[in-house]
């Protein structure tokens, strides 16, 4: 599938809402499946969305984006249309994100990144930006600042439950997988979400989030999420406040912080303000800015964001 429209609004080229075609690569567990926006002759920004989202998450900023830049937007394992993880791996998302980072930025020899990411998203790319510092141009983050952390009390008192949460689905048959019809599932997701997103931005995201239960064919198909279930075991492999302030040092780049508010209610909210605030000891440059929104405003009010990330982007 290849779209080349671009749209142009108040005299600045846009990337169009039709201006993306499919991607896919090769890796050893399967394939990594995405969204490429705009020229592929052009070395994109390398866009990740959140926990248990899809690369849908940014179909709604992307036309907004100027058409001076690609985006690739990638489905991460278990999400959307990438491979699941095989059975008797675990998921250990931040670890596995920056990984996959890397992976694709030396399967195209890219120089000086720039990283656009929401929520588990901005977590990878910002550890990303941490880890290899001299190869990131740019980190743009929306609604969230590094590693959602945790107390080190909870986590060592979550870990046998998450544990046998995981060996339960490993071992769920799929005709036990929970099914339902397509409005069924968009109420089942709008709710979820508890206001995050609305019923359009869950569509959105269910392009690639929902498909056809192959068990139930015919005129009455149902759906199945087809994000992997063991996805929702994410607690093991998380960071400690001090683990993700130590990241932050490394950070050299020019940042961009998009902060929702509300936005997301983080359990330890003070760790936010003191990754910014080490950020800007640190990283070349640090543009921090508050925006009317829900944790998903990107998704749900494009046009409040857009902006700011193109003002960044062409900053030079």
């Amino acid at each position: 599938m290849s779209h080349n429209k671009s749209d142009c609004s108040n005299g600045v080229l846009n990337l169009g809402e039709d201006s993306w075609e499919e991607f896919s690569i090769d890796v050893p567990w399967g394939t990594v499946a995405g969204k490429w926006w705009g020229s592929r002759n052009r070395q994109p920004i390398i866009a990740l969305h959140g926990w248990q989202d899809n690369c849908g998450s940014f179909d709604r900023l992307c036309p907004l984006l100027s058409a001076d830049h690609s985006v690739l937007a990638i489905d991460l394992p278990g999400h959307g249309k990438s491979s699941h993880y095989p059975q008797g791996m675990q998921y250990f998302i931040f670890w596995d994100g920056i990984c996959l980072i890397r992976r694709i930025v030396r399967k195209f020899n890219w120089q000086n990144v720039i990283l656009l990411g929401h929520s588990l998203g901005g977590a990878l790319t910002f550890m990303y930006a941490a880890s290899f510092p001299d190869e990131v141009a740019k980190l743009i983050n929306i609604d969230i600042a590094g590693p959602t952390v945790r107390g080190v009390k909870r986590m060592a008192e979550g870990t046998g439950k998450a544990l046998d949460k995981f060996l339960d689905y490993e071992t769920l048959p799929a005709s036990k997988l929970p099914c339902y019809s397509y409005d069924e599932m968009i109420k089942l997701v709008l709710d979820a979400y508890d206001g995050s997103v609305d019923e359009t931005a869950v569509k959105v995201l269910m392009k690639r989030g929902m498909q056809v239960n192959p068990n139930h064919p015919g005129a009455n198909e149902g759906y199945l999420f087809a994000r992997d279930l063991r996805l929702k075991v994410s607690l093991l492999g998380m960071f400690t406040a001090e683990q993700t302030k130590a990241y932050a040092r490394q950070i050299r780049c020019e940042v961009l912080n998009i902060r929702g508010i509300p936005g997301m209610k983080f359990e330890m909210p003070e760790v936010y303000a003191d990754v910014i605030a080490i950020l800007k000891e640190h990283a070349k440059s640090v543009v921090y800015v508050e925006v009317p929104g829900t944790h998903h405003l990107h998704l749900v009010t494009p046009e409040r964001v857009a902006p700011y990330i193109n003002n960044f982007l062409s900053d030079k």
